[in-house]
């Protein structure tokens, strides 16, 4: 068992970053890559796109998108292990800048009967420029024959789709605007929604205020909560999980790092239409690294009940004991 799990970045993907980014040196892009930490770290709301111009949309592909495709695909996972057969013939990418989600989207549905399709609406036009640009590189039709359009965020009336996400953008609107863009790809969604964050105290806030949204919308939420009533995580503890992302060379040269991962850590929300997708959530959510102990394993969970608590699993327990050492922070636990 890993202590966080590792979600490697596509072949086509990883080989269209380096082909399309190789010719961005990384002393080049360090003061964009700065920039970008400071407006993804902090609290940033702005009326206009963070990233600006080329050289901004080349410093986050080969910062941010990696890991934001890690968040993003395990949500996604954890909506299909509760969805069953259900998978979208729409896909529309809200905020999708480079087209991380829809990468992640044509991933996670690889296996579905038949092919959906995926709209890539941002109001970056440079960030959209070079999604496009990298999606000539995939293998998936999906990724391929993506539209890629312009749009502002928070004020447009958006299409219908099957599945929406929004990932990693309703930090960077003002408090008005973010509320319109939940509101309105709530509206939106004729199945699912999905919404990732930062794995920040604010990111959580952010997803705590969505998911309240997305209730009163009449949506039911599949992950990675285990009920619809009020969220149990209080005072200064947030709810949050972690996706290791295995580093490039040129995304270690980008960061500045020496390690050959990193650990993504964010927040996430998966709701449903019931007559759409009629499943239910996980009656237990692992929300902490396990502790293995000698002979048991103690898991932190979030229960349907609505409360939090801890459960001790022994080795008097049998398959279930076994079960434990294997789970995963963030994983389901128990029948339901």
């Amino acid at each position: 068992m890993g202590l966080v799990p590792t979600v490697p970045l596509p072949d086509d993907l990883r080989d269209a970053l380096t082909d399309q980014l190789h010719a961005t040196a990384p002393s080049r892009a360090q003061p964009q890559v700065e920039r970008l930490i400071e407006n993804y770290r902090g609290a940033t709301p702005t009326a206009a796109p963070i990233l600006r111009d080329a050289a901004d949309a080349a410093a986050y592909a080969a910062y941010r998108m990696p890991a934001t495709y890690a968040a993003v695909r395990s949500a996604l996972d954890a909506l299909r292990d509760r969805a069953g057969d259900w998978a979208p013939a729409t896909h529309l990418d809200l905020g999708g800048g480079t087209g991380a989600a829809t990468w992640a989207v044509a991933e996670a549905f690889a296996d579905a009967p038949a092919e959906h399709t995926s709209t890539v609406l941002d109001w970056s036009q440079p960030a959209l420029d070079l999604g496009r640009r990298l999606a000539r590189h995939a293998e998936a039709a999906a990724v391929r024959a993506a539209e890629w359009t312009r749009a502002p965020l928070g004020t447009a009336r958006l299409p219908e789709a099957d599945l929406i996400t929004v990932s990693y953008v309703i930090g960077e609107l003002t408090p008005a605007d973010r509320t319109a863009l939940i509101d309105a790809a709530a509206a939106a969604s004729r199945g699912a929604l999905v919404i990732a964050e930062p794995g920040t105290p604010d990111g959580f806030a952010r997803i705590a205020e969505a998911r309240e949204r997305l209730i009163a919308a009449g949506l039911t939420v599949l992950a990675p909560c285990p009920h619809d009533s009020a969220c149990p995580v209080a005072g200064a503890d947030w709810c949050h999980f972690a996706a290791r992302v295995p580093r490039t060379s040129l995304h270690r040269q980008m960061k500045g790092g020496t390690l050959p991962y990193e650990d993504e850590k964010f927040c996430y929300v998966a709701a449903v239409r019931p007559a759409a997708v009629p499943a239910a959530p996980a009656p237990n959510r692992v929300v902490r690294h396990p502790q293995i102990r000698k002979g048991l394993v103690l898991l932190d969970l979030c229960t349907r009940d609505e409360a939090l608590t801890r459960a001790t699993v022994t080795k008097r327990h049998g398959p279930l004991y076994r079960a434990a050492r294997d789970a995963d922070w963030g994983d389901e636990w128990g029948e339901g």
